[in-house]
C-alpha cells in the first residue's frame, strides 16, 4: 500500500475528548468519513500530556500503532468528537 500523501490536507478539525469534552488535538483531516486514525505528522496542535490519554478525565481514547509504515493513532470507537 501506498504512504499518506506528504503534502497536508486542507481541511482542519478540532478533536476533543467525547467523555469530557476537553481539546485533545487540531488535526489536518482528508476525507470525508469519520476520525478512524490519525497520522501524528498531521496533528498540528497537541494538547495531551501522555499519548492517546485525555488530559482532564484520563479517558484513553486511542492507541499507538503505525500504518502504512507511519506513526499513528488507531481512535477507539466512540471516544472522541470532531468539531
Amino acid at each position: 500500500m501506498a504512504k499518506p500523501n506528504k503534502k497536508l490536507p486542507e481541511r482542519s478539525v478540532d478533536v476533543i475528548c467525547a467523555k469530557c469534552k476537553a481539546m485533545l488535538f487540531k488535526y489536518k483531516k482528508g476525507g470525508k468519513g469519520s476520525l478512524v486514525k490519525c497520522f501524528k505528522e498531521r496533528i498540528v496542535i497537541d494538547h495531551t500530556d501522555t499519548p492517546c490519554e485525555c488530559p482532564s478525565c484520563g479517558n484513553v481514547f486511542a492507541r499507538e500503532t503505525l500504518v502504512r509504515g507511519t506513526p499513528a493513532y488507531k481512535i477507539i470507537g466512540g471516544k472522541t468528537a470532531m468539531k
